[in-house]
């Protein structure tokens, strides 16, 4: 009996220090598994880190060769321009770059139309010579050229042209990429691509051409490199459309370059590409919108709209009894702010189409119906 109870003691402990050994055991398992779990979790963390990484990394190059591939195509498209026929193997030669008439241009149709500078063309009707990508020199045709506005249109023939595609100017934003591209210094340097940011829009600049003060305004101001060179030729956005037409550099600080919004020019591309034709209508004023206020000596006060500055004599204007000073609010029901937005609606009418302006005369609202007429 003795024994037998001796034996039972014995494997009642035997039982509980067995117990014991499991419940540690599964405390340490437990234990292991969560910090396990947590280092998985860790690693799990700094893979999918990396994964997204990497991820983000590829679709930079993917972006990265995409504009690169677009500006590839497009470069087909840039031009040389010059008013004189280049006939020597380099255009480093005695005459300058001003005297050669040297500038760039965008091709913008299949059928031939070039948009350029008009310092660069020169007068409509005359003509100038204009360099494609392979080399190939063709005569062109002035067919459009606003001295106002340094815009352009040539026209060439022969075939089907490599041609950039046009985007909107009035979606751009501040600080987004932008590229230049032109012939800096001429043919050797021919399809310079340069790159910089959208420092402002609907900027405003004044300077003198033959002894007359011009006002540019509403242009794209960037910091991408702009030489001589480089005028009419394309600013290009980050999807490789033509945004803007680059027309001046100011010399006296760097990094300060301006572009015509491509926008401007949409309606007269448009009318030629469906009729080959373009007859500009004219309203017959000079005028301004608040963006040339900080240049005016005169003092003037008004909330919004176009100023007249101006009324030719015997034009549509003058005959439909617009006067200096009025103000043009509206043009068909049209809200009118910028200058561009005027042009723009202008060139999409026909020299005998009506429009009607509604305008403030000394704070008196007025409405005038004008009959347009061909600019001379």
């Amino acid at each position: 009996m003795e024994y037998y109870h001796i034996s039972k003691k014995q494997a009642i402990l035997k039982i509980i220090i067995a117990i014991c050994i499991l419940g540690v055991g599964f405390g340490t398992f437990v234990v292991s598994y969560l910090a396990f779990d947590e280092i998985e979790k860790e690693e799990m963390s700094v893979v999918r880190g990396i994964r997204t990484s990497a991820t983000i990394q590829q679709a930079d190059r993917k972006e990265e060769t995409t504009i690169q591939e677009k500006i590839e195509q497009i470069n087909h498209a840039v031009v040389g321009i010059s008013k004189l026929r280049n006939t020597e193997s380099t255009i480093f030669r005695t005459e300058s770059t001003s005297e050669l008439g040297l500038g760039s241009g965008i091709l913008v149709s299949e059928k031939g139309y070039i948009l350029t500078n008009a310092h660069v063309a020169g007068e409509k009707y005359s003509n100038c010579y204009v360099t494609l990508d392979l080399g190939n020199q063709y005569k062109a045709d002035v067919i459009w050229s606003d001295n106002n506005l340094d815009l352009a249109i040539l026209k060439i023939s022969g075939g089907l042209f490599p041609y950039a595609q046009i985007g909107n100017s009035e979606e751009i934003k501040i600080a987004s990429e932008v590229y230049a591209i032109g012939n800096p210094i001429g043919y050797e340097f021919q399809k310079t691509v340069t790159k910089g940011i959208v420092s402002a829009k609907d900027r405003t600049i004044k300077f003198t051409e033959n002894n007359q003060e011009i006002y540019m305004s509403n242009l794209i101001q960037t910091d991408a490199t702009i030489n001589p060179g480089n005028s009419g030729g394309p600013l290009i956005n980050a999807n490789g459309e033509v945004v803007g037409i680059n027309t001046i550099k100011i010399t006296s600080a760097e990094g300060i370059g301006f572009a015509v919004p491509i926008n401007l020019v949409k309606p007269i591309l448009a009318k030629l590409e469906q009729t080959n034709q373009f007859e500009e209508a004219s309203l017959g004023i000079f005028a301004f919108d608040k963006n040339v206020l900080p240049y005016l000596e005169e003092e003037l006060n008004w909330q919004a709209g176009i100023y007249v500055e101006n009324v030719i004599a015997g034009s549509a204007a003058e005959k439909a009894g617009i006067f200096k000073k009025d103000v043009i609010t509206h043009i068909d029901g049209k809200e009118m702010q910028k200058m561009c937005h005027l042009r723009e609606y202008i060139y999409t009418k026909n020299p005998g189409d009506t429009i009607t302006i509604k305008l403030l005369r000394r704070n008196t609202e007025k409405e005038i119906s004008v009959t347009l007429e061909k600019k001379q």
